[in-house]
């Protein structure tokens, strides 16, 4: 199987590391110092499971039609990659986005089909370490995908049988992969908005009575806009996810949150202003993700004019 990974961050890093490290025919799309050092030295990931390099091919306008495409960059890059993709889809070749929020679904199945594009998502906190340098620092690597319809194709079988056979990651086909999207989304765009809103460890935000709250009106906004648009989300889900945030390491944080806070363009777009945008389309009020938005925008546009 031939495999383009778009977005060699923490992420595409990772996942496409341990594609390759398991024997997969991988190609890595990265730029500048970064793709300087693969090409010259290889991908090293430095993980809390084990460090490894890999050696891949970094020429991706000779390697024809991949048969799939892991998308993994930030979601406000997607315009990009996707005229990179272009070139590289064929008739069976499978698009797996792991990308923050849900918006870009949409903009994957108008670009390329649904018969190309799959339903994913992953959790991992990876970040690039250095040019050629991937650092896993925390989180069991936890990757899912599954098509838009929840059938067991044969491509999702086959797909689920590589990742099954990667060591140093848990890979699912969820019963349902909009309601895991959704579920994810939930989470994420709740704790990005509120840590860089509060400029605090999930730890420190989580103890304290007025983000707490905070936290839990914007995850059940964003919940009650899943169940406006008929994606099943469980009625104690929030509940449940602030018994998992509560079990998060304290000094974890969001990788918007991150990028905010280092003065870097962020997904804020794309996650609290998504909220609001769909919000407004399936006619469930935001007004805990409007505030959030409001007082962000500022830092964004700042970090954008740069």
């Amino acid at each position: 199987m031939k495999i383009s990974v778009f977005g060699t961050g923490g992420v595409g890093g990772y996942f496409g590391g341990r594609l390759a490290q398991n024997g997969a025919d991988v190609t890595f799309i990265a730029r500048g110092a970064h793709l300087a050092a693969i090409r010259e030295t290889g991908l090293r990931v430095e993980s809390i499971d084990g460090d490894f390099t890999v050696h891949p091919v970094n020429a991706p306008n000779s390697i024809g039609q991949a048969d799939l495409i892991l998308l993994a960059t930030k979601a406000w890059q997607l315009e990009e990659a996707i005229t990179q993709i272009k070139p590289l889809v064929g008739e069976h070749t499978m698009i797996l986005p792991l990308l923050n929020g849900m918006e870009h679904m949409d903009t994957l199945f108008n670009a390329f089909g649904k018969e190309h594009v799959l339903g994913g998502l992953c959790r991992i906190s990876a970040v690039i370490g250095a040019p050629g340098i991937i650092r896993h620092v925390g989180v069991m690597p936890y990757i899912a995908y599954g098509e838009w319809d929840n059938s067991k194709s044969k491509r999702i079988q086959d797909l689920h049988a590589l990742f099954n056979s990667i060591n140093g990651i848990i890979a699912e086909n969820p019963v349902d992969i909009q309601t895991a999207m959704w579920e994810k989304f939930i989470f994420i765009s709740g704790t990005s908005g509120v840590g860089a809103y509060t400029r605090q460890t999930t730890g420190e935000y989580r103890s304290n009575p007025e983000s707490r709250t905070l936290l839990i009106n914007a995850m059940k906004e964003t919940a009650a806009i899943a169940r406006a648009r008929r994606v099943p989300i469980a009625d104690d889900f929030v509940e449940a996810t602030m018994q998992r945030i509560d079990n998060l390491p304290p000094e974890m944080t969001a990788s918007m949150q991150k990028d905010m806070m280092a003065g870097k363009p962020s997904e804020l777009n794309e996650q609290t202003g998504a909220v609001i945008r769909m919000g407004k389309s399936a006619g469930v009020p935001t007004p805990t993700h409007e505030k959030l938005f409001a007082a962000l925008l500022p830092l964004e546009q700042k970090a954008r004019s740069k």
